[in-house]
C-alpha cells in the first residue's frame, strides 16, 4: 500500500501560503487548488475523472444476494484546534464517516468530502489535513472519490470545516437498530473510553499530564466485520462520539424501551484520563470517542463477542459492562463505585464544544 507520507506546496500554489477567496471562484485559482492538493492526495481512476457526480464502477462489488442493502451517510466535522494529539480533523473525518457505515454492519465503499475553507488559512496547514484524509482513506482501504471546496470570508469560518459522505454495502442477515435491544441482552464496549474529548480538551486549554492522551480516532469497520463473522445476530451497534457512552446507551434504551443498567467499575478509562475529567469536574461516560463502539448482543454470544474483539488489534480491552433489563424501560442506571445506583440520563448540553 501506498501510503502519503507528506504534503508539498508545488508551483503555482506556493505563490499564496494562504486561503484567498479566489481559491473558491470556480476560476483557475480553485482548478489550481484542486489539482495541485487534492487530486494527487487522494488520487484513484473514479475521483480523476473530476466530474460533477462520481460513478463507481460496479464490478467486483457483489451486488446480488449476499448483500441486503446500500447504506448511506453524512456527517460535519467542526473540531478546534484543528490538529491535536493522535489526529486532526482530516483523519476524523475520514474515520468518523467508515465508523457511521460500520454502525449499521456495512463494508465501506467509497467516501466524498466538502471543504469550507476561511480566507487566510495557512495553505500548510490544509495540506497537512489532506494529507492525514489521504493516509486514513489509504489505511482504511476506502477511497476518497469526489468532493467540492468553498471559500468563505475571513472571520465567517473557524479554519475549515469538512463534511463527509459515504457508501457501504449492508450484507443480507444482518440487521442492527437500536430499538433492537431485549431484557437479558449483554452490553459491550471496545475499549477505553473518553481518549478524544480529554486529548482535544488538552489541547485547546494546554493542559499537560504526566501520561500523553492520544485521541482514539481509527476506523471500526474491520473490527466490525469480525465481530459479524462470529456474531452475526448483533442487536445494536454505535458509536459513542457526541454525549459518550452516556448518549449511546440512552439511544438503546429509548428506542427499544427497556431499561439499562451497567456497572462503573467494568468500564475500561484510563488512569490518565480518569485523573483529567476528575480536575476537569467531567464524568468520563459523557466524554466524547472516536475509536471506540457499544455493542448489544444475546446473551448466549456475550462471550464469544468479547474474545473476537479483543483478538482485534482496535479491541484489545474490551469489556462487558452491563445488561438490558426489564424493569425502568428508557432509563439508563449505573451501578457506582461505592455499590449505590445512580440515573445516567442525557447530557444537558455540550461538555466539550467542537471535539468532532
Amino acid at each position: 500500500m501506498n501510503i502519503v507520507e507528506s504534503f508539498t506546496c508545488p508551483v503555482p500554489l506556493r505563490h499564496y501560503p494562504q486561503i484567498v477567496l479566489g481559491h473558491g471562484s470556480g476560476g483557475r485559482m480553485m482548478a489550481e487548488l484542486i489539482e495541485h492538493l487534492f487530486v494527487p492526495l487522494f488520487a484513484n481512476p473514479t475521483l480523476a475523472r473530476l466530474g460533477d457526480s462520481a460513478v463507481l464502477p460496479l464490478d467486483g462489488l457483489e451486488l446480488r444476494t449476499e448483500n441486503a442493502g446500500l447504506a448511506f451517510t453524512t456527517d460535519a466535522f467542526v473540531v478546534q484546534p484543528l490538529f491535536f494529539p493522535g489526529g486532526d480533523i482530516g483523519k476524523l473525518a475520514v474515520n468518523g464517516t467508515i465508523n457511521d457505515l460500520a454502525m449499521v454492519g456495512a463494508r465501506p465503499l467509497a467516501l466524498s468530502a466538502a471543504f469550507i475553507l476561511e480566507e487566510g488559512l495557512a495553505l500548510n496547514d490544509l495540506g497537512q489535513i489532506a494529507t492525514s484524509m489521504a493516509r486514513a482513506a489509504q489505511v482504511a482501504g476506502v477511497p476518497l472519490i469526489t468532493g467540492d471546496t468553498k471559500v468563505v470570508n475571513k472571520g465567517h469560518g473557524d479554519g475549515v470545516f469538512i463534511t463527509t459522505s459515504g457508501l457501504g454495502l449492508v450484507p443480507a442477515g444482518i440487521q442492527i437498530g437500536p430499538d433492537r435491544a431485549r431484557p437479558g441482552d449483554a452490553i459491550l464496549v471496545s475499549g477505553t473510553l473518553g481518549d478524544h474529548g480529554i486529548a482535544v480538551m488538552s489541547m485547546r486549554e494546554g493542559l499537560e499530564f504526566e501520561t500523553a492522551i492520544e485521541s482514539d480516532t481509527a476506523p471500526l469497520h474491520t473490527l466490525v466485520a469480525e465481530l459479524l463473522a462470529a456474531v452475526p445476530d448483533v442487536r445494536c451497534l454505535r458509536d459513542p462520539t457526541r454525549g459518550g457512552l452516556a448518549a449511546t446507551l440512552n439511544e438503546f434504551a429509548r428506542a427499544s424501551q427497556a431499561g439499562i443498567l451497567f456497572d462503573e467499575r467494568a468500564v475500561p478509562v484510563r488512569p490518565a484520563v480518569r485523573s483529567a475529567c476528575e480536575m476537569l469536574g467531567l464524568d468520563p461516560f459523557y466524554v466524547a470517542n472516536e475509536g471506540k463502539l457499544v455493542a448489544v448482543i444475546p446473551p448466549e454470544k456475550a462471550e464469544i463477542a468479547l474474545m473476537t474483539m479483543r483478538r482485534h488489534p482496535l479491541g484489545q480491552d474490551a469489556a462487558i459492562i452491563g445488561q438490558v433489563v426489564a424493569d425502568h424501560p428508557g432509563v439508563v442506571a449505573a451501578r457506582t463505585l461505592i455499590g449505590s445506583t445512580r440515573v445516567v440520563d442525557l447530557p444537558a448540553g455540550e461538555l466539550l464544544p467542537r471535539i468532532c
